[in-house]
This record gives C-alpha cells, sequence and structure tokens, in this order.
C-alpha cells in the first residue's frame, strides 16, 4: 500500500512497510528508498499501485490540465477534502491518479484555494480571487516588459521609460522595481555594473559624472545650491551692526593661493616700545568673523550646520556659506587709494613679540583678543611672491621694491621660527621626533600638489610645503589656534578642540574638552582661524567673541553653555562629514590623476617608489598604485613601471612591473617620511607632520 502525504511544502507519496497499533507512526519508505516514520493523521490518501513513481508523475502532469476556474466553481463556500472534490470534478468513480492530480493543482494553486488542514481546502472569496488574478497578469505583463528593456540595454539603447530614472537607479534604487530588475540583470556580465553599462547607453556622460552623482546624492541630495535667501534689509542690518565696532590702528595684509576666495586670515605688524624691553613689535592676526552675522539657531546657522565645511576637489568647491556671506566677511582688499581702505569685521589676536622673536605671554602685553573692523590693504598671492621671498631676500633691503611688505614678512618669519623650535621642544619632550623648518629633501616624495582643470585637461604641479611664506601662515595659525584653545580653556567657554594623543584609529579628533595636540606640540588645540570654510570653527568664534566682550562672565552668555549636548553632536557629526568630504577629495584626486597619465598616452611608463607591502605611490603625481612584485622590496625602493589600462569607474590601473631602477636601503629619515604618507592615510586627516597645520593653508586644489 502507499500513502499521499505533504511535506516540506511538496506533495509527496511513500510505501507502507508495516501495519501499526492505533496511534502508533507508520513505518514507511519513500520513493528515493529513505525509511522513516509518518504519523497516521498526517495521510492524505491511501491506495495501491505497482509504480507509484510513475504515478506521481503522471499526476503532476495532469494537474496542470486541471482548469483551476471551473474547479473553484466546483468547490462551493465551505471547507472540503479533495477527495470529496474529486468525485464533483471527476465523478463517482475517480481513480487514484485523478484524486492525487486534484490534490497537486489544489497544492499548487493558492490564489484560488486556501489550506485548511492535512487535505483539506477551502476555495479563496470571489473578491479576493479576481484582485490576485489582477496582480498575476500584472506582474506577468511586468515581465514581459522588464525582458523588453533587458533586450535593448542589452543593444545599448535605452528605453524611454527608463530614461528618467537613471539616477534613481544609479543612486538610491528601489530593488524591487521592474526598472531596476531589467538594468541589473542587462549589466550582471560587465565589470563596472549598472555605471557601465549606462556609460554604454549614453546617458552617463563620464565616470567623473558617477563619482560626482553618487558623492552630491550622498551629502546634498536636494542640490548644491543655498535654500537660504538673504533680503536687502538682512544685509543693511549687518552694516549697521558692523558700523559700530571699533576700528583698528592697522594695516592688515593677507596670504592666500591665486585660488582662494574665502579669505579667512590677515596679519598686521607694528612698532612699539616695550617697558623695560625696548622697542618690540605687535602682530596682529585677523580672522573674518561671519560669526557675527550668522546665529546659533538662525537661517545661515542651519546652513552652515549642514554642510560642516566646504568641500575642495580639482575643478571645483562648494562652499559651506552663501557668496552673499563670503563677499562681506571674507577679509578681500579693495582697489581704492590706501587712505580709503575696506574695513573687515574680525576677531583679532594681538601678540607682543620681545626681542628674541617670541610672545609676552603675561602682564600688560600678554595676547589679548578683539573684535573689531580692520582696513584690509593687500592679499597676497602665494603664486606671485613665493619663489621671491627667502630668508636671505628678506634682510636684503635692495628686494624691498620686489617685495611687498618686506620688513613684517621678515618679522613674521623670525618669529614663525621661534614658534616651530618651541613646538619642538614639546613634541620630542612627547616622544616624537623633531621636524625640520623649512623646505623638504628636493628628493623625497612631494607631499602636496595643485590641481588645475581646465576643459578637462588636467596640469598637476607639486606644491613645495615649507616656503618662507607658507611656514610663517603655518606657524601663526597653529599659534592663534592654540592661544585661543588656552584662553577659552581659562575662562571656562566650552568650545570644540582638534586633540591628538595616543595611537590607533582614534588618535587624532574632535572633542569638547580641552586637549593637547601631541603631533603640533601644542596645548588645547581649538580650530578657530576658518570660520567662512569650517563650523567648528565658527563655533568656536561665537564663544571667542562672547569671551572677548564679556570677560569672566563670558560662559554665562556665550550661545554654548557648559556641557552643551548640541555642541557634543556637532563635534561628533563634524568628524564624520569632515573625513566623507576628504575621502571625495582624495577620489576625485585619484580620478584626475588616472586622467593625468591617460592625457601622457597608454602604456604610459614611469618611476614609483615602494611605500609598503606592495603599495608604492607615482613619484611625479600622488597617485598610489598596487605592484605586488614590490612587496618583497625595502620600502623607499625605485621601479620602473608600466601603466597598460586604466578603469576609471574602479579608479585602478593595471600596472606592468619593468624592473628596479635602485634596491639600496634607504636612509632612516626617509623612511620616516614613508611612515608619515602611510599615516597620512590611515588617519582622518593629516595632522602636519611638516609645519603645516591642519588644513589652515588653504586646500592644495583648484577653487
Amino acid at each position: 500500500m502507499h500513502l499521499l502525504y505533504e511535506d516540506g511544502g511538496d506533495i509527496k507519496i511513500a510505501t507502507l512497510m508495516a501495519q501499526a497499533s492505533e496511534g502508533e507512526a507508520l513505518a514507511v519508505e519513500s520513493l528515493g528508498g529513505k525509511r522513516g516514520k509518518l504519523k497516521a493523521k498526517d495521510v492524505w490518501l491511501r491506495f495501491e499501485d505497482s509504480k507509484p513513481e510513475e504515478l506521481l508523475a503522471s499526476a503532476k502532469k495532469q494537474a496542470e490540465d486541471i482548469d483551476l476556474d471551473f474547479l473553484w466553481e466546483c468547490a462551493g463556500p465551505e471547507e472540503f477534502i479533495f477527495t470529496d472534490l474529486a468525485k464533483e470534478y471527476f465523478g463517482e468513480t475517480s481513480s487514484a491518479i485523478q484524486k492525487i492530480s486534484l490534490a497537486v493543482a489544489l497544492h499548487s494553486a493558492p490564489i484560488y484555494f486556501r489550506r485548511k488542514g492535512r487535505g483539506q481546502f477551502m476555495r479563496a472569496p470571489e473578491d479576493q480571487l479576481k484582485a490576485a488574478l489582477l496582480a498575476v497578469e500584472r506582474k506577468k505583463a511586468e515581465l514581459i516588459k522588464q525582458e523588453s528593456w533587458e533586450a535593448q540595454l542589452k543593444l545599448g539603447q535605452l528605453p524611454e521609460e527608463i530614461a528618467p530614472l537613471v539616477n534613481t537607479l544609479l543612486f538610491n534604487p528601489d530593488k524591487n522595481s521592474t526598472a531596476y530588475k531589467a538594468v541589473a540583470n542587462a549589466a550582471q556580465t560587465l565589470k563596472g555594473g549598472i555605471p557601465e553599462l549606462f556609460l554604454t547607453c549614453g546617458v552617463l556622460s563620464s565616470a567623473l559624472a558617477y563619482h560626482e552623482g553618487k558623492f552630491l546624492k550622498e551629502h546634498f541630495p536636494k542640490g548644491i545650491g543655498f535654500q537660504v535667501q538673504l533680503q536687502a534689509n538682512e544685509q543693511s542690518a549687518w552694516e549697521e551692526a558692523l558700523q559700530k565696532l571699533p576700528v583698528a590702528d592697522v594695516k592688515a595684509f593677507s596670504i592666500d593661493d591665486a585660488s582662494t576666495t574665502e579669505i579667512d586670515d590677515a596679519f598686521s605688524v607694528s612698532t612699539l616700545d616695550v617697558a623695560g624691553v625696548g622697542q618690540s613689535h605687535r602682530v596682529g592676526v585677523h580672522i573674518a568673523a561671519p560669526a557675527l552675522a550668522i546665529h546659533r539657531g538662525g537661517a545661515l546657522d542651519e546652513v552652515g550646520r549642514k554642510r560642516l565645511s566646504t568641500v575642495y576637489f580639482p575643478s571645483g568647491k562648494i562652499t559651506m556659506l552663501p557668496d552673499e556671506v563670503i563677499d562681506v566677511f571674507s577679509l578681500h582688499a579693495g582697489q581704492s587709494a590706501a587712505s580709503d581702505l575696506p574695513l573687515r569685521p574680525a576677531v583679532s589676536l594681538y601678540v607682543t613679540l620681545n626681542p628674541e622673536g617670541l610672545p609676552i605671554l603675561e602682564g600688560e602685553h600678554a595676547p589679548v583678543t578683539k573684535v573689531e573692523r580692520v582696513p584690509m590693504a593687500s592679499n597676497l598671492r602665494l603664486d606671485d611672491l613665493e619663489h621671491l621671498v627667502t630668508e636671505e631676500s628678506l634682510i636684503d633691503a635692495k628686494n624691498a621694491s620686489a617685495i611687498p611688505y618686506q620688513g613684517e614678512l621678515n618679522i613674521l618669519w623670525q618669529s614663525a621660527k621661534q614658534l616651530h623650535a618651541k613646538r619642538q621642544e614639546q613634541r620630542v619632550a612627547n616622544g616624537l621626533r623633531e621636524e625640520a623648518l623649512g623646505l623638504p629633501d628636493p628628493t623625497a616624495l612631494p607631499r602636496d600638489f595643485n590641481f588645475k582643470v581646465t576643459e578637462g585637461v588636467v596640469e598637476i604641479t607639486p606644491r613645495g610645503r615649507g616656503s618662507v611664506l607658507d611656514s610663517i601662515v603655518a606657524e601663526w595659525m597653529i599659534y592663534c589656534n592654540s592661544t585661543w584653545g588656552n584662553q577659552l580653556a581659562s575662562h571656562s567657554v566650552p568650545g570644540i578642540y582638534r586633540a591628538q594623543k595616543g595611537w590607533g584609529p582614534h588618535r587624532t579628533r574632535m572633542q569638547t574638552m580641552p586637549g593637547p595636540h601631541e603631533g603640533l606640540g601644542v596645548e588645547n588645540y581649538a580650530w578657530c582661524t576658518s570660520p567662512l570654510r569650517r563650523y567648528v570653527d565658527l563655533v568656536n568664534q561665537w564663544q571667542l567673541i562672547a569671551m572677548a566682550q564679556h570677560g569672566v562672565t563670558a560662559k554665562l552668555v556665550a550661545p554654548f553653555k557648559p556641557k552643551d549636548a548640541d555642541l557634543m553632536a556637532i563635534a561628533a557629526d563634524f568628524d564624520g562629514t569632515y573625513a566623507a568630504y576628504g575621502d571625495h577629495q582624495n577620489q576625485m584626486e585619484n580620478y584626475w590623476c588616472l586622467q593625468y597619465l591617460k592625457q601622457k598616452g597608454l602604456p604610459w611608463r614611469g618611476v614609483v617608489r615602494h611605500l609598503k607591502e606592495g603599495q608604492a605611490r607615482v613619484e611625479e603625481i600622488p597617485l598610489r598604485l598596487s605592484v605586488p612584485e614590490l612587496a618583497e622590496q625595502a620600502r623607499g625602493a625605485r621601479a620602473e613601471i608600466e601603466v597598460v589600462d586604466i578603469d576609471f569607474l574602479a579608479l585602478v590601473a593595471s600596472v606592468r612591473y619593468l624592473g628596479l631602477i635602485q634596491s639600496d636601503a634607504i636612509e632612516n629619515n626617509e623612511l620616516d617620511e614613508f611612515d608619515e604618507l602611510e599615516d597620512e592615510k590611515n588617519l582622518q586627516d593629516a595632522d602636519s607632520l611638516k609645519v603645516v597645520p591642519e588644513n589652515d593653508v588653504k586646500p592644495s586644489t583648484t577653487e
């Protein structure tokens, strides 16, 4: 005897091996020869047949011919056992194969019939059946449409219905949609997936458009425009408020790249007599003050809070603040006569130097912070002057006409050397090696580059960090941030600090508690010098203005009070967002480095220097390549390679190793340089292992 039953969602047949007493499990053998137990109550049907395997196969085939609509009509509204319905459908003398085929048909048609028990069913309500059948028809139609779209896409043709969905399918697809299934299936065999498919179809203009679109979709889903419109009366109110600020008795000048449009910082140098010291100098570091117009919780604050930083990348940037704000507060010098200098609002730090060029830290000449309007006399550009300004040229009177502010720059340079020496003392005390001031070893790998992109053609040139002008800006920005960090801490005014201590993935971080920056060799380092470009600097500027205007009571009136949870949230959000922006800049620089090689012509032959574990840096541009053949070589080993192919979607290059140029071990100090390059790669951002503070000198990219 054979038994019909259901197991694992399928109709099966087993052979009864022995009869069992009532209530005991039946000993059975499956059609596959496996023996087991089956409860009597689970049996749907008992029947005799000499070839049960063939019977089941035939029953399944006959089940396909059963008219489900007619079967549904025959079933009636009540629950039924399948054997009873078999009599209605096939007649009173229905055979075992007919009963089994009916059981299979009922079991495989859940739209028409619902299971109510072992061999028991109930037909679906008519309205639900109609709705389900419509859904099945829609699904069939969608499947036909999907197959048609797939065929067109594989031929490189974009279906008309998919055209409006391209961005959604690339960056935020609904994976259950017919369009996505068609596109995903058509792209299955393509290495670059859906982006490569859309490139083939001509609806994605380039790999660059994909990389940029992906970044914008994630971080600027509403576009890079500003959703805030400044009213004329707002700017008038700013002007009226700013007119009440005192005017500084200085003539300030800035030092920036030619492409810099957000001029955050400027300098002034004045001569004065200090009792007991004699003639000395007072240095003013003047920082643009957008915090005077932007108020916590206001519309402009919301803009800055969302963006958190300006985004830099080759061929462009996305500013943190609207141009209307930047135009008012950027420290631009005017084109008018010297007697009518433009007055720019600023938060200024005034530092009096002793004859050795070190700041006087105590007494009436201790560093002081002021909120004022600063006459801007000039915007010096590194591109015009950097090659002219050297230690020797600053002390040669013959260069006075060629080097504007020669005397002031010399004073700033002499003091920068003293500030650098003090920092190195602390670095050594922290267990770090001392850094040299000035231009790096010309044989070392350049670490900073300028990118200039013109109509898709890129120029990449090394930027020599460590020049006199570069060092002046770097050292004074470090000093300014450190001094203001100390002042905020001493006044118990909350702020956001850039701390670096110990080692590991969270070595460098933003935090709301004062703390040292071991890499820079300073205490209580707070970013304050780029409020037009970084939101934490803007937040700290609010606190600094309160401190400058209210002194010891500042913590009571500052926008952020002690233990303000929002301040902690800003620090955490900034860390993540700033790192993401940095990743995008690195990715875009990689893209343009690869384009640079393509411009030179493939295959491109050049020299790389081994970093570690088979990763190498191209000597002339900041591009890392995988060269497994170098894995066993010393770090710094030079090798010739050939780039034979480039994948601009994956941003990788196929490299052919041609052989070593120099296999001798490099000097220890150069090994340290490579270690620093690796640290820069692994940390969230570089910590200025030369003299450049973290991004206080403008990013090395075309704005």
